[in-house]
C-alpha cells in the first residue's frame, strides 16, 4: 500500500519500490483497500529483498511492526527510515474477511497520512 501511494501521490519526485522478509501475495483486501482510493495495485506482485540485492537506493523504509532492532537491514540504502504499521494480513483481531478489510482500510489510511507528511516535503 505504501508503494501504491509513493506511486500515486509522490511519483514525479520518487521511484517506489517494495519488498518483504517473507513475500507470499498481495492480499485481496489490500487491493480492494487500495481500489476504493482510487489506486489500483492490482498488477503488483509480492517481492523478496534477495530481488533487490546489490541495488542503491537514497532511502530504505521499514514499515514492520515488530522492533526496529528486528526488522532486517537492507543494505544500499543511504537513509533508513522505520515507521512500524500493524500488518492486517496477521491481526488477532481478524474474525472475518469483512473484518479483515476493516483491517486494512485502518492501516490504508495511517500510512497514506504517513507517506503524505514524511515525503510531501522532499524529505
Amino acid at each position: 500500500m505504501a508503494e501504491g501511494f509513493l506511486r500515486d501521490h509522490y511519483g514525479d519526485q520518487y521511484e517506489a519500490y517494495s519488498a518483504g522478509t517473507e513475500p507470499t501475495h498481495v492480499d485481496p483486501c489490500a487491493i480492494k483497500a487500495m481500489h476504493e482510493v482510487e489506486i489500483d495495485i492490482s498488477t503488483y506482485r509480492s517481492k523478496g529483498l534477495d530481488e533487490f540485492e546489490g541495488k542503491q537506493f537514497d532511502f530504505v523504509v521499514a514499515l514492520c511492526a515488530e522492533a526496529q532492532e528486528s526488522c532486517p537491514i537492507f543494505v544500499g540504502g543511504a537513509i533508513y527510515i522505520h515507521r512500524a504499521f500493524d500488518d492486517p494480513a496477521h491481526s488477532d483481531l481478524i474474525n472475518t474477511k469483512a473484518d479483515k478489510c476493516a483491517q486494512f482500510r485502518e492501516v490504508r489510511d495511517q500510512i497514506e497520512r504517513w507517506v503524505d507528511a514524511t515525503f510531501s516535503s522532499g524529505v
